[in-house]
């Protein structure tokens, strides 16, 4: 399958990145500095630009069966939202349809997943700024009409690859650790490209 995968240097997109060359894809990736992105490959693509300017973005996006977005911007805001809206306005314009965009546990009705220090410390006064950012990126996907699927994860670690976490859990869901691997977020992303259970979903995974 021919992927464009943005945030393509981000924590997760990089394995994002890494384990769809492993699958077998042909990956375009997204990025403002092509020297963040170590890893070459004859399947790998790598189109240098900024994710606010659709323009650059369309080069990127045209052509592709799916496009994956991960972008991170630490605890800053604006970013995450408004690349997610150049993204999809790009797919709106070249007719790709499938998009999968990683944001955070915690948002909409996933709230309720979430303890006391991740909704009154960490997204209610240290992470405030990402936290509406993401909220303003699943407004954007959610009013889009493409075939879109936001993945929730919890808070990351450097774990290895699991698939042994829990996903598409209740908003009342207790016992969560509220911790999982970036690779088994880029593992559990990669999945929704060849299953629909969650289309037009937004499934929290989470350990």
């Amino acid at each position: 399958m021919k992927i464009a995968v943005f945030g393509a240097t981000s924590t997760v997109g990089r394995l994002v990145v890494a384990q769809a060359i492993e699958e077998g894809h042909e990956v375009t990736a997204f990025t403002r500095d092509a020297a963040g992105l170590e890893q070459r490959h004859e399947r790998l693509h790598i189109v240098k630009g900024d994710v606010l300017d659709t323009n650059s973005v369309e080069r990127a996006v045209a052509g592709q069966d799916a496009v994956l977005v991960s972008l991170g911007a630490g605890r800053k805001g604006v970013i995450r939202a408004e690349g997610t809206r150049a993204v999809l306005e790009a797919m709106h314009r070249t007719g790709v349809k499938r998009v999968i965009v990683q944001t955070t546990l915690g948002v909409g009705d996933s709230r309720g997943n979430l303890n006391f220090v991740w909704k009154y410390l960490m997204f209610g006064m240290l992470l405030r700024e990402a936290f509406a950012d993401h909220v303003r990126q699943e407004g954007y996907v959610r009013a889009s009409d493409l075939d879109w699927t936001i993945v929730r994860p919890s808070a990351f670690t450097d774990g290895p690859l699991t698939r042994g976490f829990r996903r598409g859990f209740p908003a009342d869901e207790r016992g969560l650790s509220l911790k999982i691997s970036r690779a088994d977020i880029a593992d559990f992303m990669l999945e929704q490209l060849t299953d629909d259970t969650y289309l037009r979903r937004t499934p929290g995974i989470s350990n």
